[in-house]
């Protein structure tokens, strides 16, 4: 497995890119794809490898903004 360096230039713009496709802004988009970086590099142990990284980060992605769209309606 790729450490998480590899990981973080591998996949950055791609998961900044689908998480702008979520929210449809740059700086959200931005700020979401740091935080989905810190949450692997925290979780990074509980990754099978049952699916592709890329899937795993975008899942990842999508749950924080889930969250953020949950405390802007609470």
């Amino acid at each position: 497995m790729q450490n998480m360096e590899e990981i973080y230039k591998e996949y950055f713009e791609m998961i900044k890119r689908y998480l702008f496709c979520l929210t449809h802004n740059n700086d959200i988009a931005e700020e979401l794809t740091q935080e989905t970086f810190y949450r692997a590099v925290k979780k990074i142990n509980t990754f099978k490898g049952e699916c592709k990284i890329s899937v795993w980060l975008c899942q990842i992605a999508k749950n924080i903004w889930y969250n953020e769209l949950k405390k802007k309606t609470n």
